[in-house]
């Protein structure tokens, strides 16, 4: 499975955040508590993080000009006041058609597999041993909604379609799915013992990064020795792009990603596996997007069939499952009372009792903005809505929430507003306690079934 914090998306002008993602914990009930994380409180001076771009099904197709393949790193060790980076710029913009250690020939002049490749190879550089075993970096995640539904690129729930006609896709033509324009600025140590570094860039290729062009920023800062990395984020759509997102997520170690169908590299040693895990993090939102603007505080995402069996590659039966915390108070609830359809079937108390949708006195309609079944889903319970099913690899399932009392047990916001702008703070989620409550389709009630093949 994988943690994404404060993820940006759809159609936000702009949307600027300060991020701290300060723990991950796995609860044993006799080992107590320990962190399933490399660097817990993001406090080591050696930082490690990446980047990854997709299109709008979490494919490649081509590389933007002279940037080369859409991932990119910035690990480093810090002695002697001196910054020694594992990763070099000539790593980072290697592409399509150049070799590296490990890359296999059927992956040298395709644009997905190379990616795919290159994170592996990334991750070795930045490896760090540990137990039970190594961890590579946090991961920054681009996101281009467009879609050219003329290409034929994007599966439908796994299943390769033909080209078909623009309907409510975003798209202004041949090309709309390309990859951004990229720029990093290394980590440095500067004065007063201050280390900062940060990716930058434009969907808008030819475009400068002024005016109304797309924008994404991420920078990165910590004084040496003291307290733990602030990520600030930044996303701007543009009249060409407008449907962006961009997360800090902490994936696997090894196997795969919600979302994905391959080996990932992450910072996760350790897969939680609900109800046993929480989530600790500082988030200062410092302006919005617009009510067509969605922002996750957290989104959990795993996998597994729909029979219960975790996933293992095969994109016409792999599952990806996600729950989300909207936390954008201008975002309705879609859930309702006369449109149960966009509701999960029943909902489930802290204290195990199931309210089912349709009772209009007791379910918490406006606790859910929108849940979506699986598309290869064979028996859902009508009246129903399935999830987009060309924006995955393969299909997917999406409950996503909204600030309510209902969850104030497990830690989460219980009014809109919480955690908006102006309201900065410090978030202990117990979200392994919330995702073992929440519906999923044929589920066994329990997030992390088949997480041994997911990231978080």
């Amino acid at each position: 499975m994988q943690v994404q914090a404060a993820a940006m998306a759809n159609f936000s002008p702009l949307l600027l955040t300060t991020i701290w993602l300060v723990l991950v914990i796995c609860k044993g009930v006799e080992s107590g508590h320990s962190s399933a994380v490399g660097d817990p409180g993001m406090i080591t001076d050696g930082l490690r993080i990446a980047l990854e771009a997709w299109n709008f099904c979490n494919e490649v197709g081509e590389e933007a000009p002279g940037m080369g393949s859409p991932r990119a790193a910035d690990c480093f060790h810090l002695s002697d006041s001196s910054l020694t980076h594992k990763v070099t710029e000539s790593d980072n913009k290697l592409g399509v058609g150049k070799t590296f250690p490990g890359l296999s020939p059927k992956a040298k002049n395709n644009p997905d597999l190379y990616a795919v490749e290159k994170e592996l190879y990334l991750g070795s550089l930045c490896e760090v041993d540990d137990t039970p075993r190594p961890w590579q970096f946090w991961m920054i995640m681009l996101k281009n909604g467009n879609y050219d539904t003329k290409s034929g690129l994007c599966p439908e729930n796994g299943k390769k379609v033909p080209p078909f006609n623009p309907g409510r896709f975003p798209c202004f033509g041949k090309g709309c799915m390309n990859q951004p324009i990229l720029y990093h600025q290394p980590t440095s140590l500067l004065a007063d013992d201050i280390m900062r570094g940060g990716f930058n860039g434009t969907y808008d290729l030819g475009s400068s990064t002024g005016g109304s062009s797309s924008f994404f920023e991420v920078l990165w800062e910590k004084k040496v020795g003291t307290g733990g990395w602030v990520f600030q984020h930044k996303l701007r759509t543009s009249k060409l792009y407008p449907w962006l997102m961009l997360y800090l997520r902490a994936d696997a170690t090894k196997g795969f990603s919600g979302g994905y169908h391959y080996d990932t590299r992450g910072m996760l040693k350790t897969l939680p596996e609900s109800p046993n895990f929480k989530v600790k993090l500082t988030l200062d939102v410092k302006r919005g997007g617009g009510p067509k603007s969605q922002f996750y505080l957290i989104d959990i995402g795993s996998c597994w069939k729909n029979n219960g069996a975790p996933c293992d590659g095969d994109v016409l039966t792999d599952i990806t499952r996600y729950s989300e915390m909207i936390i954008n108070p201008e975002t309705p609830a879609w859930c309702s009372p006369t449109n149960i359809g966009n509701c999960p079937p029943f909902h489930i108390t802290p204290n195990n009792t199931k309210i089912y949708r349709n009772d209009t006195s007791h379910f918490p309609y406006s606790a859910y903005h929108y849940y979506c079944a699986p598309g290869n889903a064979e028996h859902l319970e009508k009246p129903y809505s399935t999830c987009d099913p060309y924006s995955n690899p393969q299909a997917q399932e999406l409950v996503q929430l909204l600030p309510h009392p209902i969850w104030a047990d497990y830690g989460y916001p219980t009014k809109q507003g919480d955690g908006w702008v102006g309201d900065g703070r410090t978030w202990e989620l117990d979200v392994g306690a919330l995702s073992s409550r929440l519906y999923f389709y044929q589920s066994l009630l329990f997030l992390a079934a088949g997480s041994r093949y997911t990231s978080c």
